[in-house]
């Protein structure tokens, strides 16, 4: 669990635009609106070093200071430059510390499945997983071990064990992360080979006798 947030300096703005954006850009800050429900949203901008160090944590929560005031928010959304891949924009979000929030938080596979030992491909669908739970809780990911995971098994997000009774997952259970699928052997890879070759073969010969019998009709009828 995060024990500490990470902390953004925000510094409000109150001139908003095009023009003043880019302005915020080219002096190393990246513009940004800060939400909260029932509250007028507030024009922001925070250096941008600072808010990539953020970014880059791995913590989904981070502390703000507000009028004097610590609060906490999170990253709503964040707009990036198509070609640069530059953040161009973000949304903040303020959460209280004692309102559950719902959130995305990554799934991070931990151990070596016996299916991968035994020479089967592992293949992850699903790489988040929400959850609801107080900001204080919010983990940094979720651990799914996949040690005892045999060729042809799958595990779903019912399969998460987050090892606090505090969080509770929102996500649908049926939902599947990881699966262990055995590889194609070769031998069933030249059957289907076969097999295809056999089908054209067939076509081929349908169709060689298809044009051998419209021919054939044809000749009739000019007769």
């Amino acid at each position: 669990m995060a024990s500490s947030y990470y902390k953004l300096n925000i510094s409000n703005r109150d001139e908003t635009g095009t023009k003043e954006a880019k302005i915020a850009r080219r002096k190393g800050f990246v513009p940004g609106v800060l939400y909260y429900s029932g509250e007028e949203a507030l024009s922001i901008s925070i250096e941008k070093s600072i808010l990539l160090r953020a970014m880059n944590s791995g913590q989904r929560v981070f502390e703000i200071n507000q009028d004097g005031e610590s609060q906490y928010t999170m990253l709503k959304q964040v707009q990036y430059h198509p070609v640069t891949d530059e953040v161009l924009h973000i949304d903040l979000m303020r959460v209280r510390r004692s309102e559950k929030m719902t959130i995305l938080v990554p799934i991070v596979l931990v151990g070596d499945a016996i299916g991968v030992r035994e020479g089967g491909i592992l293949s992850q669908s699903l790489t988040q997983v929400e959850i609801s739970c107080l900001p204080t809780d919010v983990p940094e990911q979720i651990d799914l071990k996949i040690d005892d995971l045999e060729l042809n098994s799958a595990l779903n997000i019912g399969d998460i064990d987050t090892g606090s009774e505090d969080i509770e997952i929102i996500s649908d259970p049926a939902l599947n992360i990881v699966s262990i699928t055995a590889p194609v052997s070769e031998e069933v890879a030249d059957e289907e080979a076969e097999e295809g070759e056999a089908l054209e073969g067939k076509d081929s010969s349908e169709e060689k006798a298809d044009e051998s019998s419209k021919d054939s009709s044809e000749e009739k009828t000019d007769n």
